[in-house]
């Protein structure tokens, strides 16, 4: 089994795997490592251990050193100049007229690689923007386009719970979200209370979704007739949380009751079935058999009484056709059938 140590790059970023390669790494250490983009500095989070190969889907690239008190120093010294690089590209992006929106910037631990993400409806071209700004900040600049989560995640903020959003606090990814999770919970279906600040459903809309679906499988549904310690009833509404019932056993007359006091579910009666009858010999669970369409025999149609030694119809079959004699004049021939013609439709008048 493989051997891997997770590393993560930011404070609620993704985690991903890498080779340790025989360093003494601990939890929380920081380490450099290779990436697609170059060498990065991140934190580690999971400690070396071995997992199986169908977790590891990619190759393993290796941890290249633990990270040094110098290396620290220099990540925290950049992270304070994104503050400057940040209004700087703003401008810039605001001279070329480009129709985007720069919502952060980030620095590598070495401050040879600048990142700059934004937001825009559609594909800018924006080499100009990128050679200006190389030229002024003395680092390779790289251009990310950022979704509305993504953003509300590098912009954070206080969410409508009061506390802080949770895509930037602990979120490591974004989980589906759908408007079902939303019904199970019994909530308003109001977009202003089921969405976020990204403008996308709430994110804490699929933590209790599981339990609520597993409470709502032992408990009755709404409009069923139970039967309580109190006699029979409607059910009207059921509390997931605290597990009580509403039950109305007159019109007018609830009660709330717990779910210790519901009996057991109410049975429909078993319907007598009709006893077979003696000349039925197939068995019940065989399908009836499907009737036959007779076809209807055509009558032979009436023939006259033929005359003595007169030829039989099979004798007619066999004796040779007499030959058509053509005609002779043109009194005789046959005259051609006329086709009748459709009287055309004449155009209505239109008022002028």
């Amino acid at each position: 089994m493989p051997t891997i140590v997770g590393i993560r790059f930011r404070r609620t970023g993704k985690v991903y795997y890498f080779d340790p390669a025989d360093h003494d790494l601990h939890l929380n250490d920081w380490a450099i490592v290779e990436t697609s983009y170059g060498q990065e500095m991140g934190q580690v989070v999971i400690a070396p251990r071995q997992v199986a190969e169908s977790e590891v889907k990619d190759t393993l690239k290796p941890v290249v050193r633990p990270a040094t008190c110098t290396d620290l120093r220099a990540m925290q010294a950049y992270r304070l100049q994104e503050s400057d690089a940040l209004p700087l590209a703003r401008e810039e992006a605001e001279r070329h007229h480009l129709p985007i929106k720069i919502i952060g910037a980030e620095y590598s631990f070495d401050g040879s690689r600048l990142t700059f993400y934004f937001t825009s409806e559609g594909r800018v071209d924006f080499r100009n923007l990128v050679r200006d700004l190389a030229r002024t900040l003395k680092a390779r600049i790289d251009m990310r386009q950022a979704g509305v989560r993504d953003e509300t995640r590098l912009l954070d903020g206080i969410g409508i719970c009061g506390r802080q959003f949770c895509c930037a606090s602990f979120l490591d990814s974004f989980d589906a979200v759908s408007i079902r999770m939303a019904k199970a919970q019994g909530l308003p279906l109001n977009p202003t209370k089921i969405s976020g600040q990204c403008g996308r459903l709430l994110c804490c809309l699929s933590y209790e979704y599981d339990f609520y679906c597993e409470a709502k499988a032992r408990l009755p549904k709404p409009g069923t007739q139970v039967e309580t310690i109190h006699g029979m009833g409607r059910l009207i509404d059921v509390n997931v949380l605290t597990e009580r019932l509403t039950v109305e056993y007159e019109p007018g007359k609830r009660t709330e009751i717990t779910l210790e006091e519901l009996g057991p579910p109410t049975q429909a009666p078993p319907t007598a079935s009709p006893a077979p009858s003696q000349s039925q010999s197939e068995p019940a669970t065989a399908e009836p058999a499907r009737k036959r369409r007779r076809r209807k025999r055509r009558k032979p149609r009436p023939t006259e009484s033929a005359p003595a030694g007169a030829a039989t119809p099979q004798q007619n079959d066999t004796a040779p056709k007499p030959e058509r004699q053509q005609p002779t004049s043109a009194e005789d021939k046959p005259r051609p059938t006329r086709r009748r013609r459709r009287p055309r439709r004449r155009p209505e008048k239109q008022d002028s």
